[in-house]
């Protein structure tokens, strides 16, 4: 089922202001667990976190930002 882009723009709303803020504070941990000793490994980590959040949501925000699609039969 696909959603609105009313619902569509919520849910990423959603996204951005609830899941991305618990997600950067779980990555935080995970990249602490990662040895300071070495900086290149601590840097690829935080790399791959900080894209790895946007794969199960990439759908939802595609198109996000369009324009919403006018109506067919509305011409004036």
């Amino acid at each position: 089922m696909a959603l609105s882009q009313k619902a569509r723009k919520g849910w990423a709303i959603f996204v951005l202001v609830v899941v991305l803020p618990i997600w950067i504070i779980i990555a935080v941990n995970l990249a602490d667990l990662v040895s300071r000793d070495n900086m290149l490994v601590e840097l690829l980590v935080f790399i791959v976190l900080g894209v790895v959040w946007i794969f199960p949501f990439k759908n939802l925000f595609k198109g996000v930002a369009a324009a919403p699609p006018e109506d067919e039969g509305d011409h004036h």
